[in-house]
């Protein structure tokens, strides 16, 4: 309850600046704020479990992804220091909705109370609403933010409709009763409709088949900074709270229901990967790869064997992966109107560091070894074969291997093609969270039971 509060607070605290004309100070005061942020969080760790009139629950689960959702908040903030150069009055505005965006990120994971889940779900999607039309003189942005108001919305709709029909079966929102009637043998049949329509809701949020329309064109129309925020904390906040609503409601699903996650996580693995293969636009193939990554963590809900820390690991993995890409991204096209892969020609000749970071994340994302994108396959994999799901395993592999193809698209272009544009300068902000990003990648990969051990 601490960290949420404090978090709202920094959040105030940054429009203050803009009032005091402190810009300037603005990013590495956040940065430092975050930090302590972090630290206070860290103080829940291995507590007993606080309950705060059952609308927060504090324990192991909310504090790890609560720490994940801050350092990946304090890269996002450092990579907009250089982003809104050209509308340097409009700075404190946009870390400002990043910071609410946490304070939403943190009540989704910490919610002990359907209407606390709903109130962070909503905070978060406006503040991303927002920023995804920020650039209002672009007609992309315009159109991106308009087609992700409007679907987001419809899904936000349906998950209220979700949190109706479940009080209308038990007659509370609390997750306390929320569990006990899911495993009690005369709940009312609303009681899983309405559960239906939440994981309905949430699969748009994580973008995973049939639920992905949305995503390329509001990846490849936002702002990249924008993209970078969607891909990695909005998608890791959404299946980690999808993680804790299944796992509360899951006490008498049918079999069938393992059945419909195995489909929906092969279909996202597929669909996503075959139409990554076909894109020239990075961000439009990162978005169809975190189609894909959808599936990937859609395993963690199958069987009995996944454990919380396997869904903590692959999130962590995918998400400093995502970071260190698009910390290239924002370098390599933050002068020019598209992100196609023509831009990142020769890169490897003209900044061969940023070219080696976005070699490595890519090398992670498609579960190469020595990376921890590599690591958190192997662990998934393996707790989905000790579930009895071996078709899926295969499908995953084949994925994988898929994957591989237009990552290394994108490789090539950097090693084997002359420079087709002059880059100039040395950002320090995205040099140092490229930096941190690529060591943060690397030492998980090495040590996985630094996050694994987390949630034990």
């Amino acid at each position: 309850m601490n960290t949420l509060i404090a978090i709202t607070a920094l959040g105030v605290i940054c429009l203050i600046f803009e009032l005091l004309n402190l810009r300037k100070i603005l990013v590495p005061f956040s940065i430092v704020a975050l930090c302590g942020i972090l630290y206070l969080n860290s103080l829940d760790y291995n507590q007993t479990a606080s309950y705060y009139n059952n609308m927060i629950v504090v324990d192991n689960f909310s504090v790890t992804f609560t720490a994940l959702f801050i350092v990946l908040t304090t890269f996002l903030v450092a990579l907009g220091h250089h982003f809104y150069d050209d509308v340097p009055e409009k700075l404190s505005d946009f870390v400002a909705i990043k910071i609410f965006l946490l304070s939403g990120a943190a009540a989704m994971v910490s919610f002990g109370n359907l209407a606390m889940f709903f109130l962070g779900i909503e905070v978060l999607s406006i503040s991303l609403y927002i920023l995804a039309a920020s650039r209002r003189l672009n007609i992309k942005s315009n159109e991106s933010g308009m087609k992700y108001f409007l679907m987001g919305s419809f899904a936000s709709g349906i998950i209220l409709f979700g949190i109706c029909l479940i009080y209308g079966a038990i007659g509370s929102f609390d997750m306390r009763v929320i569990m006990e009637a899911a495993v009690s043998a005369d709940v009312e049949e609303w009681f899983y409709i309405g559960g239906i329509l939440l994981a309905i809701g949430l699969l748009f949020k994580i973008a995973a088949v049939p639920f992905h329309f949305w995503a390329p064109d509001v990846y490849e129309g936002a702002p990249a900074l924008t993209t970078a925020t969607m891909s990695t904390l909005a998608k890791v906040t959404a299946m980690a709270t999808f993680f804790k609503l299944f796992f509360a409601m899951s006490g008498n699903l049918p079999e069938t229901s393992q059945t419909v996650l195995v489909v929906l996580s092969g279909l996202s693995m597929t669909v996503g990967n075959i139409m990554a293969l076909r894109q020239a636009n990075v961000k439009r193939m990162l978005a169809f790869s975190g189609i894909s990554h959808a599936g990937f963590m859609l395993m963690t809900l199958i069987g009995t064997q996944i454990s919380a820390g396997t869904l903590l690991y692959y999130g962590t993995a995918y998400a400093f992966a995502g970071i260190g890409a698009f910390s290239v991204i924002l370098y390599v096209c933050r002068h020019l109107e598209n992100e196609d892969i023509v831009n990142f020609q020769g890169l490897g000749k003209s900044n061969p560091f940023l070219a080696f970071v976005l070699t490595t994340s890519l090398l992670s994302m498609a579960g190469i070894p020595i990376f921890a994108g590599f690591f958190a396959k192997l662990m998934l994999f393996s707790q989905v074969l000790e579930s009895g799901h071996l078709a899926l395993v295969i499908v995953a592999v084949v994925n994988s291997i898929i994957a591989v193809g237009y990552y290394f698209k994108l490789i090539l272009a950097m090693y084997t093609k002359e420079p087709q544009h002059e880059r100039t300068g040395r950002p320090f902000y995205i040099y140092a969270v490229a930096t941190v990003a690529l060591l943060l990648n690397l030492t998980i990969g090495l040590f996985p039971s630094l996050v694994t051990d987390l949630l034990r």
